[in-house]
């Protein structure tokens, strides 16, 4: 293979993985360590990948995300064992908060019909779903951004600022091994930020594919959340990096 083929096969390996190390990648391509190393600085000296302590990762800039609709199609199943998982930490009689999001979307047809339970949202198609069951719904209130059923604004974030809650399940679409969770819309940051501080614990709920994914603010550290819950498809090498950090996540 020519060092230019390498290189473009380096980068769908890693794309794909999102995080691999040197010793792994000398092995698929069947080089020495060394030939990767050249190869890696040459990718990171064109901006294409970044080195990490031992291997390389791409990071994914997300500016925006696709509608509603697209968005409640990729990755549906993955989704639905995230809410099955995150369904049985919730308690009779917990308080929960349940961000905006497909995933929350899940986890509140998980829980439909349990009974004793509180639910606020800041998410219109949430509060649809649960909407013939026996559990009290509290919508914040806010400006509708009708593409994605959510609430946010000024209404919002005092809602969630005066209550305090057992359990939270909030999503981010992008989660970084350095940066931690971000937010491509400085407008919901804050709304997000409220119900971290809003709740007893909180769990990050995504699908494997936010992880490696960085955007333009930052708005919590790992030390702000309790665990996270992703799916069995998470790269293995990528689950114990984030693991080396001390989190805890449970894939399922």
């Amino acid at each position: 293979m020519l060092s230019i083929e390498r290189k473009q096969a380096i980068l769908n390996y890693v794309k794909n993985k999102k995080i691999a190390s040197v010793n792994e990648l000398a092995r698929h391509f069947k080089v020495h360590e060394v030939t990767i190393r050249r190869d890696l600085t040459t990718l990171e000296n064109e901006k294409k990948l970044k080195r990490t302590h031992g291997g390389v990762m791409i990071e994914e800039k997300i500016i925006s995300e696709p509608d509603f609709q697209k968005r409640e199609e990729v990755q549906f199943k993955e989704k639905q064992r995230i809410a099955s998982y995150a369904s049985s930490l919730i308690e009779d009689g917990d308080t929960i908060i349940l961000d905006s999001g497909t995933t929350t979307g899940h986890i509140a047809r998980a829980i439909q019909d349990r009974t004793k339970l509180t639910v606020i949202t800041n998410d219109i198609n949430v509060a649809t779903i649960l909407r013939h069951s026996s559990i009290k719904v509290i919508v914040t209130g806010g400006v509708l951004y009708p593409e994605t059923y959510m609430l946010n604004g000024m209404i919002t974030e005092e809602t969630l600022r005066n209550l305090h809650v057992h359990k939270a399940f909030v999503t981010t679409p992008a989660i970084d091994l350095e940066k931690g969770l971000m937010h491509y819309d400085e407008y919901l940051v804050p709304a997000k930020i409220q119900m971290l501080h809003s709740a007893t614990e909180v769990f990050l709920v995504t699908d494997h594919t936010k992880f490696g994914r960085i955007s333009l603010y930052k708005y919590a550290d790992f030390i702000d959340i309790t665990s996270i819950i992703t799916g069995i498809e998470l790269d293995s090498s990528l689950k114990d990096r984030f693991l080396e950090k001390g989190l805890i996540i449970h894939t399922t």
